[in-house]
């Protein structure tokens, strides 16, 4: 199957992480897999996209564009010549581009965010990550759910120790850590606060990545609390923490959850969607969203009880099988084409 994946972002965070491990694993699986990206992707620059997409994807590059609108057309013009089985779009603009492609394949977007009619509702299909996102569906679409995943990554012989002294952290030390975009909606300004309220001696608390946010907060943390920017390794950062902490205000599934699962660590989150679709493998009381005295009260807890690392069931939660999930529902897109041009009255 010639599978296109279409996604205009620039910059590498969770929802590129989850396309490009997508791509990859269906290349695996026999695949003839495309990736469409704008030029910008292929930046020379950290947390650029297209120098991280692995050998068996095929990338194919559309201009970028002056108030973002001269990338759809070529990126139309770019999947006609492609003649791919599905369509798969990734975020708002992606969505864009697969309108008025339907007599090409079947069209398939994934909620990495919440349902918006206004970009989905002209598609074949829907993958939500998690259960909550198909209350707002209409009935008369084809959707499924299907779990994101994470791949197990090894980090460095020498993360822990090396990325600990870098942060000044002691043998002594317990190191909270998070891990997202610094934007309003991961709640990082929350957890700052909270940490700052708990007091705690011998800690320390690191937010990794970036933000438009990130200038603003890192001006008012104190002298424990370190933000190094992206890092294109966070399983060393994982490997350097003691507990991880998701302070969001919104999460639509939580990759970074799972990230932490992966290796090992106690976590702390509060009650988003995402997170409380993956309580019951992370086995932890969730806080309630943007409570500071609260999530001050937890750090402090966790600071007491200092518990090591845990394994947790990843099952459910590996690529191969997501892959086999998506390629029967992109049988069934398909059939429901076949279907419907069988249909269609004779042009004779």
């Amino acid at each position: 199957m010639r599978i296109a994946h279409v996604m205009l972002t620039k910059n590498f965070a969770g929802t590129e992480r989850h396309v490009l491990e997508l791509a990859a694993a269906q290349a695996d699986a026999g695949h003839d897999v495309i990736l469409v990206l704008r030029k910008k992707a292929a930046r020379a620059e950290p947390n650029a996209i297209a120098h991280r997409v692995p050998a068996n994807v095929r990338l194919v590059f559309v201009p970028d564009w002056i108030a973002r609108w001269p990338a759809i057309p070529m990126a139309r013009r770019a999947l006609r010549k492609l003649s791919p089985d599905v369509v798969h779009v990734h975020l708002d603009m992606a969505c864009r581009v697969a309108i008025g492609l339907e007599d090409i394949a079947p069209r398939v977007a994934t909620l990495h965010l919440d349902y918006d009619p206004g970009h989905y509702d002209h598609l074949d299909g829907l993958v939500a990550i998690a259960p909550w996102q198909l209350e707002k569906v209409p009935a008369r679409m084809r959707t499924v759910q299907i779990d994101n995943w994470t791949s197990a990554r090894s980090a460095a012989t020498d993360a822990r120790q090396r990325l600990r002294e870098q942060i000044g952290a002691g043998a002594d030390d317990f190191v909270f850590g998070a891990v997202g975009r610094i934007v309003n909606s991961k709640g990082m300004d929350v957890l700052i606060d909270a940490f700052e309220q708990a007091a705690l001696p011998n800690a320390k608390l690191v937010i990794v990545g970036q933000g438009r946010e990130r200038e603003r907060l890192a001006a008012r943390a104190g002298r424990h609390v370190v933000m190094p920017g992206f890092s294109a390794h966070p399983e060393n950062w994982m490997a350097a923490f003691d507990c991880f902490v998701s302070p969001a205000r919104e999460e639509p599934f939580g990759l970074v959850l799972l990230e932490a699962m992966q290796a090992g660590l106690p976590i702390i989150a509060t009650a988003t969607a995402g997170a409380r679709h993956l309580s019951d493998v992370m086995g932890t009381d969730l806080l309630a969203v943007g409570d500071t005295a609260a999530l001050a009260q937890a750090l402090t807890a966790m600071h007491a009880s200092r518990p090591g690392r845990k394994d947790y069931d990843m099952s459910r939660f590996r690529v191969a099988e997501k892959v086999r999930e998506l390629d029967a529902f992109y049988a069934r897109l398909q059939e429901d084409r076949i279907g419907v041009n069988r249909r269609q009255p004779s042009s004779s």
